[in-house]
């Protein structure tokens, strides 16, 4: 077979070859790391997105590298209109930033064209040339071929195979039809419109004492510069070092796996081999599902004499299961805190969300922060060593409680900000009582300077929930007086409290008057057979306090009420007590 015959009939109109290509995307800057996110359109963009951006981020990053996004769009039937706006606009909102790669198109940009960089470009639907000299190059090297199979061939093929128990696919005698048809037959089938894949022609894992210098258990390095191949009993292994995982070891692959559709349009397979090569990326950061993949990548990336990225497979994100207990692994379907849109609609803050991923991403995260309460997580030293290969938990619990440490070190007056954010966009309706920003800054420092300041501030939603109460739109009384106290005598008390109020009035001024209603109203003092006559017993401070608080607040528990008054302004304290006496 002249296979350079056969790659100018495949690719007739491919003239440029790897070497232009080569040419156009130099290396870059020695030493520094490079590394991609590669999200598929879809529209559904995730918390393991933003987890593997995060990694992607840090690693680039804190080592003065580079971090850029690939758009990989090559399924037609899965795209999505607009949906890498919001991919970059998701991303953008938990602060993770790109150096390069697409970017959000001006207004009249055609799909495809906003990009940065000298890269690109860096949407793999607009990349098919580039592919597609790639693909000639290994047919005309003989390491890739036209593969003429139909669907009922190829369910005669599987059928046959799970009747015999053998793995499934296109190898070995399988593959020996397409793998030998002459140069004649191929022009004739192209010509009697047969529609053909292109795949990669495996060199099998099986080992060939004749070609084979290895002795069993024998070793040697591959073409990559760091993988290692390895005899074990007549099987060729693979030995990769995963920056996570370390040493693994696997059969290498021995399927002839499509690099080409039948329309032309590259596999993912193929596809993130020859961008991460051109795009000279040094660390690829992508989820444990790929690594069944993991041969295949390591043979192309072998035929073609690349060096090969370091990869990094991280765990899965689980969770325990409400109803059984047990571990599972989030599920777009039964887990809404799947999606970024649910951390977005419920309001929590970017730093929150991050700060708590990090402490599933590296083990040492949480020491660190103890020993560094005020510093900016931007300090920590990212390792990917410290990553867990297995499950990573995540805990909905745990996050909220980050949170309100979070939230505490975060100014209020800036706070303020990103609640006016949000409620722009999630709450429009109650947009125009928190522009009022001084006024929200107020209620959110209340309680933050005391000596164990309160920390019941966790994401937007339940922000604004906890101080609707302060806006006569949204005042509610939520609960009934204490039992103890009567409905006449919680009357009386709000009339004497009203009669005694003066706004001018310190804290300690303020508390002596509530203390003077509760006596003269003989709710300071416990009968002395208590235990045997609790029916006697009206109350304490607290029973009347809390008919106060409800009259101001509509709800017995809040920070202290002195100073929520002071908020509120006596005008709207004294309405609001006024209303509930009868």
């Amino acid at each position: 077979m002249d296979y350079n015959k056969l790659a100018e009939l495949l690719f007739p109109e491919i003239d440029k070859t790897p070497e232009d290509y080569e040419a156009l995307y130099p290396a870059r800057e020695e030493g520094k790391v490079i590394t991609r996110l590669g999200p598929s359109p879809t529209g559904f963009i995730h918390l393991g997105n933003l987890y593997g951006a995060f990694v992607d981020e840090r690693l680039a990053h804190q080592n003065g590298g580079t971090f850029y996004l690939r758009i990989e769009d090559t399924d037609d039937k899965r795209f999505v209109e607009g949906a890498v706006e919001t991919i970059i606009n998701s991303l953008k909102f938990f602060d993770i930033s790109f150096d390069e790669g697409a970017s959000l198109p001006e207004d009249g940009e055609a799909y495809g064209t906003a990009e940065t960089g000298d890269y690109g470009p860096y949407f793999q639907s607009k990349r098919g040339e580039i592919y597609q000299a790639f693909a000639k190059r290994l047919v005309s090297e003989g390491k890739a071929y036209p593969c003429f199979l139909t669907e009922e061939e190829l369910a005669d093929i599987r059928a046959q195979q799970e009747a015999n128990k053998e793995t499934t696919g296109i190898y070995g005698k399988y593959a020996e039809k397409n793998r030998n048809l002459s140069y004649e037959e191929v022009e004739a089938n192209i010509k009697a419109g047969k529609k053909y894949v292109v795949r990669m022609k495996s060199r099998g894992n099986a080992i060939d004492p004749e070609n084979c210098c290895m002795e069993n258990g024998a070793e040697c390095k591959g073409n990559t510069g760091n993988v290692t191949f390895q005899n074990r009993d007549g099987v060729m292994y693979i030995k990769v070092m995963d920056a996570i995982r370390g040493e693994i070891a696997m059969p290498s692959n021995d399927q002839d796996t499509i690099i080409l559709k039948a329309n032309g349009i590259p596999t993912y397979h193929f596809a993130h081999v020859i961008d991460d090569h051109l795009m000279r990326t040094t660390h690829v950061v992508r989820g444990e599902e790929w690594l069944m993949s993991l041969p295949i990548h390591v043979e192309l990336f072998e035929k073609f004499k690349f060096q090969m990225p370091t990869y990094c497979h991280t765990a899965v994100l689980m969770k325990v299961d409400e109803e059984t207990g047990n571990k599972r692994k989030l599920s777009k379907r039964k887990d809404p805190e799947l999606s970024l849109d649910y951390y977005r609609n419920e309001g929590y803050h970017p730093q929150a969300v991050k700060e708590y991923l990090l402490t599933i991403l590296n083990s040492n995260f949480e020491e660190w922060r103890m020993e560094n309460p005020d510093a900016s997580i931007d300090e920590f030293e990212f390792t990917t060593e410290k990553m867990s290969s297995a499950g990573a938990l995540f805990d909905l619990n745990k996050l909220n409680d980050i949170s309100k440490d979070v939230l505490l070190k975060i100014p209020a007056a800036e706070l303020a900000d990103f609640m006016i954010d949000w409620a722009r966009v999630f709450k429009p309706n109650a947009l125009p009582l928190l522009e009022d920003k001084e006024y929200l800054t107020k209620i959110l420092d209340l309680g933050r300077d005391e000596a164990k300041p309160r920390k019941d501030l966790i994401y937007a939603k339940q922000i604004f929930d906890f101080i609707s109460y302060f806006y006569d739109d949204y005042f509610v009384i939520q609960e009934s007086i204490p039992e103890q106290v009567s409905a006449e005598d919680a009357n009386e008390i709000l009339k004497r409290y009203l009669d005694t109020y003066d706004h001018s009035d310190d804290q300690s001024q303020w508390f002596e008057k509530i203390r003077a209603i509760t006596v003269d109203m003989g709710y300071a003092v416990k009968p002395k057979d208590y235990k045997k006559h609790p029916e006697e017993y009206k109350g304490s401070v607290a029973h009347v306090s809390t008919v106060i608080r409800l009259a101001v607040m509509g709800r017995s528990q809040s920070p202290d009420v002195w100073s929520i008054q002071q908020i509120l302004g006596e005008d709207r304290v004294r309405e609001r007590i006024s209303e509930l006496i009868g």
